[in-house]
């Protein structure tokens, strides 16, 4: 991990996004890692888009805005390829993790960004197989994760387990991990 590694989410209100985010975070934790989770919405109702930002480091972190130059950026939701220009400051070498059925080269061919590298998956299928509902949060970071070294499997799955304890029956927090692990699997490169 470089010293300061930073991600930008995108995607509507009510897919998770802002709670991919504080996953994240909250695995970097576990890590001995310091962070930052936080949401930057639009307009603050279900469907909107919106965008959230993790930044992890092995020393504190003290920068307090919006990430512009993100190392990796998610798209959770992908009818805001080539409507929002989700690639805008993203590093040369940065990584690209699209929930789509799109291959990557097409992803690059929507998106106009020809660096890096980019991931696709199709998270909405695998949301909708294991949950019954298009909530492609969890299938995110497993796809992420494929491409971006940033915190371990084993700790995102601890904090799945953790954050969801008496809030979600077992058979849905197990469902969520095997999203993850689902998307890490399939997520294509590119």
């Amino acid at each position: 991990m470089a010293e300061l590694t930073e991600i930008r989410w995108h995607g509507r209100g009510g897919q998770g996004v802002v709670t991919a985010g504080e996953l994240l975070a909250e695995a970097a934790l576990e890590e001995g890692k310091y962070f930052q989770a936080f949401p930057d919405y639009g307009p603050e109702r279900m469907g909107a888009p919106i965008r959230a930002f993790t930044r992890f480091s092995d020393k504190p972190v003290d920068l307090h805005c919006q990430v512009v130059h993100p190392d990796v950026v998610v798209v959770l939701d992908p009818t805001l390829l080539g409507v929002v220009d989700v690639a805008e400051g993203l590093k040369d070498d940065g990584v690209l993790v699209a929930n789509t059925v799109d291959t990557p080269a097409q992803v690059r061919a929507i998106t106009g960004w020809t660096k890096g590298t980019v991931y696709t998956v199709d998270a909405t299928r695998i949301a909708l197989d294991l949950f019954g509902r298009a909530i492609t949060n969890t299938p995110m970071i497993g796809a992420m994760l494929r491409g971006a070294d940033v915190v371990s499997m084993d700790s995102v799955i601890d904090q799945i387990r953790n954050r969801f304890a008496g809030k979600l029956k077992a058979d849905v927090i197990e469902a969520n991990i095997k999203a993850v692990t689902r998307a890490y699997d399939e997520a294509a490169q590119g």
